[in-house]
């Protein structure tokens, strides 16, 4: 019987924004998926061991896991994303993760898909060059491309409807702004989500709002936008704005596109309760907590004397 490739996937960075299409598509191509643990303090700190300094404490995170699968695993899949057509250009990380990993680990053997639509260079294509290092029966790779996209698209509806169920309830609703590998990374955003659960807060997710959706709700904000991401992040922001008590902006330090993304919000939004919270490796999570709770209680002071 074949021996079963493994597949590592660390849980960091985009795994948040596609773990689904990704788990589908190498378990179709009948492959073990080794993934990386929830993130804690020891992949933290081997993560900076392998990162300069003036990397966001993300991308550090990430190097952790790629490090914790080293020796687990046959491939780690390592994508390169570049671009999304003309103007849509994402955070210099994703195009370089690629070759820093292969740098940072020689001895890793990498899986890799390249999205460069300036340079026609898109998601299936790339799938199935990825898919054929696997399996070589181009008919089932494209196969596992289409379920894993099916599969992929009923679960972000799940997760819209559900979002949009919650705005027809009453309770106190805060917007979360951030990226999918912040917000649901158990370091950094997990303790924000537990403390706010805690005090019977509604939670809105930003980067839940339909992409598409995102990207036109974002021009009326700013047209001059340079990354993707940060678009479908201030699209949400104009689309939830009116219907929400109150605003996080949650960035992991020192990330140059949030810093410039959230202050330009900040700026034009005058007639909400906003908070902007930097997570660091150091950050105490007493002093998190403190200021969080400090925020709820003027959302529910500004909401009793509005009722």
């Amino acid at each position: 019987m074949r021996k079963k490739i493994k597949v590592g996937i660390p849980r960091a960075f985009l795994y948040y924004r596609h773990n689904v299409l990704w788990k589908i598509f190498f378990e179709k191509l009948n492959c073990n998926i080794i993934l990386s643990p929830e993130t804690n303090k020891e992949i933290v700190d081997i993560g900076k061991k392998y990162s300069i300094d003036e990397s966001c404490l993300s991308s550090k995170i990430y190097m952790g896991h790629v490090a914790y699968l080293v020796d687990k695993c046959d491939y780690i899949l390592v994508p390169r994303i570049c671009d999304y057509g003309k103007n849509n250009n994402v955070c210099v990380r994703f195009n370089a993760l690629y070759d820093i990993v292969k740098n940072l680990f020689p001895m890793v053997n990498i899986l890799n898909y390249n999205i460069e639509k300036t340079k026609l260079k898109g998601e299936f294509i790339g799938f199935i060059k990825m898919g054929l290092k696997i399996n070589k029966n181009i008919f089932k790779v494209i196969y596992s491309y289409i379920i894993a996209k099916i599969k992929e698209k009923k679960h972000n509806s799940m997760l819209m409807n559900k979002q949009i169920n919650i705005l027809k309830n009453n309770k106190l609703k805060i917007l979360i702004v951030a990226h999918p590998y912040n917000i649901y990374d158990k370091y950094i955003g997990e303790p924000i989500i537990k403390f706010l659960k805690s005090m019977n807060v509604e939670i809105l997710y930003a980067d839940l709002l339909d992409r598409k959706i995102a990207i036109d709700y974002s021009y009326e904000l700013s047209n001059t936008l340079y990354w993707t991401y940060s678009k479908e992040l201030v699209g949400a922001v104009n689309y939830y704005k009116d219907a929400v008590d109150g605003i996080i902006f949650l960035t992991s330090f020192p990330c140059g596109p949030d810093s410039l993304v959230n202050e330009l919000l900040i700026r034009k939004l005058n007639n909400i309760p906003i908070t902007n919270i930097l997570i660091d490796e150091s950050t105490a999570e007493a002093g998190l907590i403190t200021r969080l709770e400090s925020f709820v209680d003027i959302i529910k002071g500004k909401k009793e004397k509005n009722d």
